[in-house]
């Protein structure tokens, strides 16, 4: 893998702004955040999408949401429909919690069915959705059960934790997501992921996406040690 410009490196950040305290100021200031280091996307709360989407216009910076975050014990009709309002609002991705109760009761066709219900949806709208197993909570023959069924769904990312469990993206977990998904299912890393460091080691497992918080404490060290 040949080394990765600051840019590069860049396109791997989905900044966050999920944390429960944070004011619409608060995310105003996130969304120049990210408009200025030209990250992947932001991923913001569902009811501030339309704004997101009206202030990163004319930006690369995707606009990204939550959908059934942060259990994904909703019904999977509501799921849907947070979809739908989401991609109207402007959403091109979507970051959809599993029903984490249901994967630990081992029923995969309810699992499989609700995941399915997201992805086609923002196939339809041609957004993208990234399946956040919360891996904190499940054991390995959960996580390689559920990369099998979000390789059959055509989800296009399968992502760690929602970083709000007790451990976020572990390199094991990391790299028996990559292992167990498909080449067209690609991994995202999230919790855990704070220093320049880190941030390489998981894009050398192959991982494309991390979400994190310290966005610019990771890239202004990487813009540090490689110039740009």
């Amino acid at each position: 893998m040949p080394a990765p410009t600051l840019a590069d490196l860049a396109k791997m950040f989905d900044h966050s702004l999920l944390q429960p305290q944070l004011t619409d100021a608060d995310l105003d200031r996130g969304l120049a955040l990210a408009a200025e280091y030209n990250v992947a996307s932001v991923c913001i709360k569902p009811y501030a999408v339309k704004r997101a989407a009206k202030l990163l216009a004319g930006t690369t910076v995707e606009a990204s949401t939550v959908i059934g975050f942060p259990h994904g014990g909703n019904h999977t009709a509501v799921k849907v429909l947070e979809s739908e309002l989401a991609l109207a609002d402007g959403a091109t991705e979507l970051d959809m919690v599993v029903n984490i109760g249901k994967v630990l009761s081992g029923e995969w066709n309810y699992v499989a069915n609700d995941i399915r219900a997201v992805v086609e949806t923002a196939h339809k709208a041609v957004a993208k959705v990234k399946v956040i197993f919360e891996n904190a909570f499940l054991k390995e023959e959960h996580k390689r059960e559920l990369c099998r069924i979000c390789g059959e769904v055509r989800a296009d990312w399968v992502k760690t934790s929602t970083g709000y469990a007790e451990t976020g993206a572990t390199i094991e977990d990391l790299k028996l997501m990559r292992e167990c998904s498909p080449s067209w299912v690609q991994v995202k890393a999230a919790g855990g992921v704070r220093t320049f460091e880190k941030l390489l080691e998981v894009r050398a497992i192959g991982v494309s996406r991390v979400g994190a918080t310290a966005t610019k404490v990771i890239l202004d060290e990487a813009k540090a040690k490689l110039g740009g």
